[in-house]
């Protein structure tokens, strides 16, 4: 079940664009964890309340439940680099409203709910855009390796984003907003240097003929007919939906783990560390064999590690189990981004990018108010152990639902299915 050394020959990397994109993807994330730590720490301390947390994931969910399918649309329409330059924009606008917040002493948390939904917004236009970005940038048969690679630039913000805001914090929220600021322009700026490999598609007839809700969810559709892309997606919903144990950390940090700020950071960037990690090992030796049976198996150890992470009250154990949660979660977010960019033709990826960041929405914002909710009513500890079992049932029921998803072996020879 190991993968196979990457002896076959393959195109190589962009040495320009694909690092600028590379870094906009770096900067871009960085500001976005540094500022969900920021906002998670200020919104508990003013709280005391597990469930206000998950208030600060169901802000930000509502607004990409609402948006996330039209931006899929537009995302296949207009040019998709003036989309993220935009949303990089609104972003930098976003974090300088929590600042003007922290600098005014406002304590009200429904304004930072607020500019929470706004945030959502545009995230909501940007993460289309973005995935459907990458394909433009690299040849077919090295989209494996720049997945893993873009992944790993995302990861590695991960690790240094929740480190940096946790310290940031502990000098003052104020410097945690402004270095979000910094980060979102410098993504707009290397944006706007990159030039692609290929030219984006023209809309489909698709994508401008019928009505509303028929190219609204044109994507929905096409997904709907790819079992192994619908089972992949699904599978990363329901198992982050049940095991997400991300919204619960400033509540371990404070009242289980007695880290404090900084304890926090070092939780927030221990997955990262194993997703870089792993990120890294895939982009040298991408798999070759038995990529569906590896991806079952990487989240059923994703739910072990969230039940350990529950149950521990070591900060040690519980940044290693992190770190296993990151770096199997890395095996499945490669296994299922390759196929669903292969599967999907340039024309739709804008489309189907949303769906699939639908579902990850709804697994992570969503998850974090379905983990708040769990824990008012059961506890913090028996919330997230029981998601956990959670995640590893989900695993035996969607390998007997997808067995086509459980049999692919080269992810190289999926290809696109009209």
């Amino acid at each position: 079940m190991t993968p196979a050394p990457d002896s076959q020959p393959h195109s190589p990397l962009p040495r320009h664009n694909f690092p600028l994109f590379l870094s906009a993807r770096f900067f871009g994330v960085l500001g976005t964890m540094i500022l969900s730590v920021a906002v998670g720490w200020h919104v508990y301390e003013i709280t005391r309340d597990p469930l206000a947390l998950g208030y600060v994931g169901l802000a930000q969910f509502l607004p990409m439940v609402l948006l996330t399918l039209p931006a899929g649309q537009i995302a296949d329409m207009v040019n998709r680099r003036f989309i993220i330059l935009a949303t990089s924009a609104l972003q930098a606008a976003v974090a300088g409203g929590f600042l003007f917040l922290t600098l005014e002493g406002i304590q009200d948390v429904g304004a930072y709910y607020a500019l929470l939904a706004v945030f959502g917004v545009s995230r909501a236009f940007a993460g289309p855009a973005g995935q459907s970005f990458l394909p433009l940038l690299v040849p077919r048969d090295a989209l494996s390796r720049a997945v893993a690679l873009n992944t790993s630039a995302f990861q590695t913000a991960v690790i240094v984003g929740p480190a940096a805001g946790g310290a940031l914090v502990a000098f003052g929220a104020a410097f945690a907003y402004t270095a979000c600021m910094v980060g979102f322009a410098v993504t707009g700026v290397a944006m706007m240097f990159i030039r692609t490999l290929t030219k984006q598609a023209a809309p489909a007839a698709s994508a401008s003929t019928g009505s509303a809700l028929s190219r609204l969810t044109a994507g929905i559709r096409y997904v709907r007919n790819q079992p192994v892309v619908l089972g992949a997606i699904s599978l990363d919903l329901f198992a982050v939906l049940l095991g997400g144990a991300v919204a619960m950390m400033p509540a371990y940090a404070q009242d289980i783990l007695h880290a404090g700020p900084t304890g926090l950071g070092l939780l927030r960037s221990a997955p990262a560390v194993g997703a870089v990690l792993t990120g890294l090992w895939l982009a040298k030796r991408p798999l070759r064999r038995n990529a569906g049976a590896i991806m079952f198996l990487s989240v059923a150890g994703f739910g072990v590690g969230t039940i350990v992470f529950g149950l521990s009250e070591n900060l040690i154990l519980s940044m290693a189990a992190l770190f296993v949660m990151g770096a199997t979660d890395m095996v499945s977010m490669y296994v299922r981004g390759t196929l669903i960019q292969l599967a999907t033709p340039d024309e739709m990826r804008g489309r189907v990018s949303a769906v699939n960041l639908l579902f990850i929405g709804a697994s992570n914002e969503l998850g974090e108010f379905e983990s708040g909710v769990m824990a008012a009513f059961f506890g913090l500890v028996p919330s997230v152990v029981i998601g956990g079992i959670g995640t590893i049932a989900v695993v035996g029921l969607w390998a007997w639902m997808f067995p086509d998803l459980r049999k692919v072996d080269d992810l190289n020879a999926v290809t696109v299915k009209h």
